[in-house]
């Protein structure tokens, strides 16, 4: 079966999960993915517990499954000269290369952009660092927990009253990782068009600042500084957790229409009709006042009630699950995002859905190779 980028050869110089999330992304999608390892190993096989045993009886984290599939790893210590040659020979031919070396990190080594691109001129070469290759903070080290502080992320997450919250997964990597893989395939457009490759410059807090959306048009339109609000959206409601009968739904009513459907389905249609409550600009500035008056209609049926309801009335309403429920859903299962590969390990699968050139193919992160 054609994979879409099966002519790409890319070198993954990136560790930790940025980085590799972006070359697994293009490793998806049938590039073949180089990675290149110290030795010693990326950090994240060492992130655990829990830990995964090979049939090698060698461990890693599972941590590093979670983005390093569809590749194969190269041991080298590219300080030394033979492993640069060899190193060097790989990136020769190469299509895109992908960093997240300290800036100025590997121009000691000729392994720079500046200095790749005489080799290979048409090479893509992606460098992913905190803050960017300029700017008064492009020397400093930039993790993702530190990014969502300083970006502002950590400022408008956890309740109203409470201390900031980072989210629960490194959610600027992976965007970090997703605008990389949008940048490669823009630049290889253009490579195609003109035989020019390019450097991509990628800063941890600049696609935080960039993720955040109707929170930074908020501020930058009105001078409106947005807060916490919990899972509360600061522009729509009722868009929150809700509790019920046997636990918590969570409630996205997108539309004055949807909130009229969610009334009539719990027999309280007077609300809907309610001048404080009829638009959602006017449920906004009266949230808590709205909370009050429908705590009691929403205690009266369970979570599964609830969402029988939701389907029924057209309003959108769904659990809040744990981890084991979110793979045991049918919903995910129809779509074939539970996979395991050739060794029985049970990946998420990517969730891209083509319809020339599917990704079926998935095999298991290489081991440590001496």
């Amino acid at each position: 079966m054609p994979s879409a980028l099966a002519h790409l050869k890319v070198i993954d110089l990136s560790r930790i999960l940025a980085g590799p999330f972006a070359s697994q992304t293009l490793g998806d999608m049938g590039a073949q993915v180089i990675k290149i390892e110290h030795p010693a190993g990326d950090d994240t096989r060492q992130w655990g517990p829990p830990f995964v045993e090979r049939s090698d009886g060698s461990k890693d984290a599972a941590y590093y499954f979670c983005c390093n599939r569809n590749k194969k790893n190269i041991c080298l210590d590219f300080t030394q000269t033979s492993d640069r040659e060899t190193l060097l020979q790989l990136i020769n031919d190469a299509d895109v290369l992908i960093e997240n070396y300290k800036v100025g990190g590997l121009r000691k080594y000729g392994l720079d952009y500046e200095s790749i691109k005489h080799i290979n001129p048409s090479i893509i070469y992606c460098s992913i660092t905190g803050f960017g290759q300029t700017g008064p903070y492009k020397d400093r080290p930039g993790y993702d927990a530190l990014i969502q502080g300083m970006g502002g992320l950590m400022s408008i997450t956890g309740e109203a009253d409470g201390p900031p919250q980072k989210v629960g997964v490194a959610v600027v990597d992976l965007m970090t990782g997703m605008y990389a893989t949008t940048a490669i395939l823009a630049a290889l457009n253009y490579r195609d068009q003109t035989g020019v490759g390019q450097h991509i410059d990628l800063a941890l807090l600049d696609v935080q600042a960039a993720m955040l959306a109707n929170q930074a048009s908020t501020y930058l339109l009105s001078g409106v500084v947005p807060m916490r609000k919990g899972s509360a959206h600061p522009s729509i409601a009722p868009y929150e957790p809700i509790q019920v009968a046997d636990g918590y739904i969570m409630l996205a009513i997108g539309n004055d229409k949807q909130f009229s459907a969610l009334c009539a389905a719990a027999g309280c249609e007077k609300i809907a009709l309610d001048d404080k409550f009829s638009t959602n600009a006017a449920r906004v500035n009266h949230r808590r006042e709205l909370e009050g008056e429908l705590k009691t209609y929403m205690m009266c049926k369970t979570i599964d009630e609830w969402i029988a309801l939701g389907a029924q009335h057209g309003f959108p309403c769904g659990p809040i699950n744990t981890i084991d429920r979110v793979f045991d859903d049918a919903q995910l299962q129809s779509r074939n995002m539970l996979i395991s590969t050739e060794d029985g390990s049970r990946l998420v699968a990517n969730p891209i859905k083509f319809s020339e050139t599917p990704i079926v193919h998935y095999t298991t992160p290489p081991t440590l190779k001496p």
